[in-house]
């Protein structure tokens, strides 16, 4: 295509096609990476990327990929000691969140958070602030930041905590994700 058309711009692995006005879909899941286009043309890279956030799929997938899931769907937790912790490092997940200092926060003992997150959560105290720290890591590579300053601004003590962070959670580097997600318009910045 890209002999038979020299002046158009062609994607070698794109899953869908723009004419100028008209799209085309090779396959069942690429209907989704379709009307994440059509989306992004009506409304703007912030609505898609929300949307295409909740779907659980990348804006533009690198052809055979795998999908990966958000990190803190579930119901909310039943304890009023959790939803204090969980409050508390939603509101500053920058804070000092180890588990000595948020147990001390809601005035148990750090063995007995770490029971409570395990039972109601099947996570642990600190394994429940790196998502919220990853989530917000997320978002600021969303809204273009660099990787170095989301893990600062996110509260990851270092660009290479969060690089692993976004390796356990992904298998991607943060700056692989944020071009996974980057807008699909060339005139998106």
């Amino acid at each position: 295509m890209a002999r038979r058309h020299p002046a158009a711009r062609v994607e070698p692995d794109a899953i869908f096609v723009n004419d100028g006005g008209t799209y085309t879909s090779a396959g069942v899941t690429a209907g989704i990476d379709l009307a994440l286009a059509l989306v992004e043309d009506d409304h703007g890279s912030d609505l898609t990327r929300g949307v295409a956030r909740s779907l659980v799929v990348y804006m533009q997938r690198a052809g055979g990929q795998s999908q990966f899931s958000a990190s803190l769907q579930g119901p909310a937790p039943q304890t009023p000691v959790l939803r204090l912790v969980q409050d508390a490092v939603q509101a500053d997940p920058t804070g000092d969140h180890t588990a000595e200092s948020l147990a001390a926060r809601v005035r148990v003992s750090p063995r007995h958070l770490t029971r409570l997150f395990r039972a109601e959560l099947d996570t642990t105290p600190m394994k429940y602030v790196e998502l919220i720290r990853f989530d917000m890591a997320k978002a600021l590579l969303d809204a273009g930041h660099n990787a170095t300053e989301a893990a600062a601004r996110s509260g990851f003590p270092s660009y290479e905590s969060l690089r692993r962070a976004f390796a356990r959670h992904l298998g991607v580097s943060p700056t692989r994700y944020r071009q996974r997600f980057a807008s699909t318009r060339a005139d998106a910045p």
